[in-house]
């Protein structure tokens, strides 16, 4: 699990290499380089199993970049970890992103990459099973909007995801960008 992670982000530098350099081409004529981000969220995440709770808060970080294709489009990269409080003990994931810029600060965005999840297997299982494998991972695919507080460098979002199409996501978040 661990190599396709580590595949899927050198895939992700190697796709973001291109546009950063172009970017960087730009950047003369607009002005606008790469934007760095970090920031906290918090949520729920649905499993959509049919069980009583399964679902749960989640709280974690992100952060990522975003490169300007000019002066209305980017495209971008972030990673993601969070921990959680019902069905979910932990998640994390990465995901390339695209979107279009809106007046001076909002953003609207889709996102597709992959996330792995650790389940808290004692909410569905009530007798231990050994070597029971309580992690599953798989594509992510979503969509969501940011807020900028006019020339502050911090940032409001929302965004909505599910992980092949069997659980729905849903979260908000402070931004601070570089």
């Amino acid at each position: 699990m661990k190599k396709l992670v580590f595949t899927s982000l050198a895939a992700l530098g190697a796709i973001a290499l291109p546009a950063a350099a172009q970017a960087q081409t730009a950047d003369t004529a607009t002005k606008q380089g790469p934007e760095l981000y970090v920031g906290a969220t918090a949520g729920i995440h649905d499993l959509g199993i049919g069980l009583p709770n399964d679902d749960g808060g989640i709280y974690g970080v992100v952060a990522g970049v975003d490169v300007p294709i000019g002066e209305t489009f980017f495209v971008g990269a972030e990673g993601n970890y969070n921990i959680g409080d019902g069905a979910i003990d932990s998640e994390y994931g990465i995901a390339a992103r695209a979107g279009v810029r809106v007046g001076q600060t909002g953003k609207v965005f889709v996102r597709g990459g992959y996330q792995e999840v650790d389940f808290d297997a004692s909410r569905f299982i009530t007798t231990p099973v050994v070597g029971f494998d309580d992690t599953d991972g798989d594509y992510l695919v979503g969509a969501g909007v940011e807020f900028g507080l006019g020339d502050s460098p911090i940032a409001f979002r929302a965004g909505i995801d599910t992980i092949a199409f069997d659980s729905t996501r849903a979260t908000v978040g402070v931004l601070y960008k570089f």
